[in-house]
């Protein structure tokens, strides 16, 4: 009924796959996150200017989000083509498209020398930005996820997961450095453009050690095998029509699973920047450090979530997360309240490790949910189509609540709904610790890693 498991790669070869896909998930979240950082000091300057402060910046967080509008289409052609042509080719093409994005961001005129033009350009390469981060988790985390063995699957996947941190970590360093060596004249004139310039010579070094390491073994032996069905006469279905006919289920579960994760990430890490220094009175510099050593915690908790998962399961580490931030919210907003630079390092820190507990597992999580030849299309459709209802809006909505309420109960509350949701969500999934990921793509039974599966751990068809 199921092919053999593959055998586990030697530590060393699995130990580089990791450092690439690790390598190449930091500088895609660095983009990213360079960006939010940038939308919430100085873009409501320099492109929307003429506007009062917070319409300013709900306008720059406005083609923030258009970048999340961008990413199901990604994920639906980069899962298409990732599907077909392989886990390592499409994650090169994804890397060049991001830093290209993020170096052009970094050229752009602003409104005071091409007028609106300038922010018709910003929303143009913020479309290539999240279009090709749409394509880049699901394909950096399942080329680990199909290297290793299930015993450990739920540690080795989420280091690819600990490029957000780091991503910010290099986003929130850069951008703190520059404030703290440049007046706000200098930073608004020139200075926000270096760290996106910068973002070209991390490519070069990410495409280098990422060419260096070979395709998934899971994906090349279903990939024979599709290749000796299809020489029978048989028809191979495309990716998207299998994950909509044979796990649907499992889109919808990943989606809910990822509300209150993407949520609460981009309250803290990228709202916090507005919250702290329009409502606290706290300076650009205090904020941006308080995310820096948070980041910096959030990156070494991420591993540590993931290797529980694979003792104890990813749905319950994954509730952890879960409460952990529904509870954390009226806490983290008083202690901001505070205007205490402890207090805030405090207040975005625990948030971080309470969001790891649900960020760290989710790889391994959603790999385990889908089978070989639709598991690209499948994790990347949960994930991002979830990303625009949750991420997207966020920083937005937050922004809102913020200026029609002027207080932050509102703000707790809609993340506390979004815990709801996910806790509705991973209530309905199976636990998937024990899944084999090298199994028949359909029709087949899901097979255990060990002899005694996990308690929920039931097999299905995949």
């Amino acid at each position: 009924m199921s092919s053999p498991a593959a055998v586990p790669p030697p530590p060393a070869n699995l130990t580089r796959i990791v450092a690439a896909s690790l390598i190449g998930t930091t500088i895609e979240w660095y983009d990213f996150f360079l960006y939010g950082s940038a939308a919430a000091l100085v873009f409501n300057k320099l492109f929307f200017p003429g506007s009062a402060p917070l319409v300013g910046t709900l306008l720059s967080f406005l083609t923030y989000a258009v970048g999340f509008a961008a990413r199901p289409l990604g994920a639906l052609v980069f899962g298409h083509f990732g599907d077909r042509l392989g886990r390592k080719k499409l994650l090169v093409v994804s890397l060049v498209m991001m830093g290209g994005a993020t170096f052009g961001i970094g050229l752009l005129p602003t409104h005071a020398t091409v007028g609106a033009a300038a922010p018709v350009l910003l929303t143009a390469l913020r479309l290539v930005q999240g279009f090709a981060l749409g394509g880049e988790w699901g394909g950096a985390v399942l080329l680990v996820s199909e290297h290793g063995d299930a015993r450990r699957r739920g540690f080795w996947s989420s280091w690819p997961q600990t490029g957000a941190p780091a991503g910010q970590l290099l986003a929130a360093g850069v951008l703190s450095a520059l404030t703290g060596l440049l007046s706000d004249d200098a930073f608004s004139a020139w200075g926000w453009r270096i760290p996106f310039l910068l973002s070209g010579v991390l490519v070069l070094v990410g495409l280098w050690i990422r060419l260096s390491v070979d395709e998934s073994p899971v994906f090349k032996a279903a990939l024979a095998r599709a290749a000796a069905r299809t020489s029978d006469g048989a028809t191979e279905r495309p990716p998207l029509v299998a994950v909509l006919r044979d796990h649907w289920r499992d889109v919808l579960v990943a989606m809910g699973a990822r509300m209150a994760e993407n949520i609460s990430y981009y309250v803290i890490t990228a709202f916090i920047l507005v919250y702290a220094t329009t409502s606290a009175g706290m300076a650009k510099q205090t904020a941006l450090n308080a995310v820096l050593i948070a980041s910096a915690v959030h990156f070494v908790v991420i591993p540590a979530w993931g290797a529980l998962s694979d003792r104890i399961g990813r749905r319950p580490v994954y509730v952890i997360g879960a409460v952990g931030v529904g509870a954390w919210m009226f806490p983290f907003f008083a202690l901001i309240d505070t205007g205490s630079f402890g207090h805030l390092i405090l207040a975005v820190t625990v948030g971080l490790v309470f969001h790891g507990a649900m960020y760290a597992p989710q790889a391994a999580f959603f790999a385990e949910m889908f089978a070989t030849r639709m598991r690209y299309s499948g994790a990347s459709i949960g994930a991002q189509f979830s990303s625009v209802a949750a991420g997207a809006p966020a920083p937005l909505i937050a922004t809102a609540l913020l200026s029609d309420y002027g207080t932050s109960t509102p703000i707790a509350l809609y993340v506390i709904a979004a815990v709801l949701l996910t806790l509705l969500a991973v209530g309905c999934a199976q636990e998937t610790r024990r899944r084999d990921l090298d199994h028949v793509e359909t029709g087949g039974t899901v097979r255990h890693a060990a002899p005694a599966p996990a308690p929920g751990g039931d097999a299905r068809t995949a």
